[in-house]
């Protein structure tokens, strides 16, 4: 978690608003992205990741000049991309995606 809350903090560069031990959540827009490990806690059990279950998928949008340049800022903090900047007519979409160090998938999108 350590790794990740990093990622998100440094290479992502989004505020925490609250910081806890075994909790994180950074302030992103109108929402909050939360990080804490996977198990017992207050309202559930999620258990133990599952080989096969769905990843996780994060997308963020942006304004449609900032892909560039949220791509080569991530380059500059060492990102290894899945797809650089790509146009997706059928999305209307102009995407880019890369993994978090938990291996979820992310996004950075504008709408065209």
């Amino acid at each position: 978690m350590a790794e990740t809350r990093a990622f998100y903090r440094d290479v992502m560069e989004f505020p925490i608003e609250e910081d806890r031990p075994n909790w994180t959540s950074f302030r992103i827009g109108a929402g909050l992205l939360s990080l804490r490990p996977r198990g017992v806690w207050s309202v559930c059990d999620d258990g133990a990741a599952v080989p096969g279950a769905a990843c996780v998928q994060l997308a963020f949008r942006v304004a449609p000049p900032a892909i560039e340049a949220c791509h080569a800022a991530l380059l500059a903090k060492g990102v290894a991309m899945l797809r650089g900047p790509t146009d997706l007519p059928s999305w209307r979409h102009r995407t880019l995606f890369f993994r978090d160090p938990e291996d979820n998938l992310i996004e950075i999108y504008a709408e065209y």
